[in-house]
Parts: structure tokens; sequence; C-alpha cells
């Protein structure tokens, strides 16, 4: 509890699915496996993010051509501009674990140390 009064702690208990339904924690890690796993997640955020900004575009342009049901279109278009800010979301939080794991693989290769923090 002091840990977590004196500042953010973030320490994460990375989680293997081996078989279906079955985790593990610890152990050795596959620092590369954990990188490229979440490079492919923000990527495919970054996918769903363009495919909904897309969408939502459609939307408004189909909201001013198709008058009678305008309403509908505006609320597709608010829907989906909600999903890519969303997926935004998703995308930063991928890229922050990425470089989590290139942090934690740096450590494991060089000890605690060595951090060199200059604020």
């Amino acid at each position: 509890m002091a840990e977590e009064e004196q500042g953010h702690h973030h320490h994460h208990l990375h989680l293997h699915h081996h078989k279906e339904g079955e985790e593990y924690s610890g152990g050795n890690v596959d620092y590369e496996k954990e990188k490229k796993h979440h490079k492919h997640l923000e990527h495919l955020g970054e996918l769903g993010a363009t495919a909904a900004s897309a969408y939502s575009l459609h939307e408004k342009h189909e909201a001013k051509k198709d008058s009678e049901h305008s309403h509908g279109h505006k609320i597709k278009e608010e829907v989906a501009a909600a999903v890519a800010v969303g997926a935004g979301g998703f995308v930063l939080h991928e890229h922050h674990e990425k470089k989590e794991a290139k942090r934690e693989e740096k450590e494991a290769h060089h000890g605690k140390d060595h951090h060199h923090h200059l604020f």
C-alpha cells in the first residue's frame, strides 16, 4: 500500500495462452514475441480506427445526400466516430504496452541498476 501512495508502479503479469483456456504466469518471457504481439494489436487498432473514421465520413455524406433518412445516418456517423476514438485509445494503449515490453527486455538483459533518470 505504501508503494501505491508514493506513485504509479505498474507490475505486469505476463499471461500466455498455451492451450484453450489455460494460462500461466511467470517463467521465461519471450520479449520478441510479446513486442510483436503488441505491435500486431497496435496495427489492428490503427486499421479499426481508419475503417471507423471512413465509415463515419461515409455516413455524414449519406446524411446530406439522403435527407429522408438523415437522422439515422447521423446516428451511425456519431457511433462510428465514437468507435474511431475508442480504437485510437486502444492504439495508444498497445503502443505503451509495446514500449513497456522493450523496457522490460532491456531490464532483464542489463539488470535494474542501469537506470539513468534525468528528471
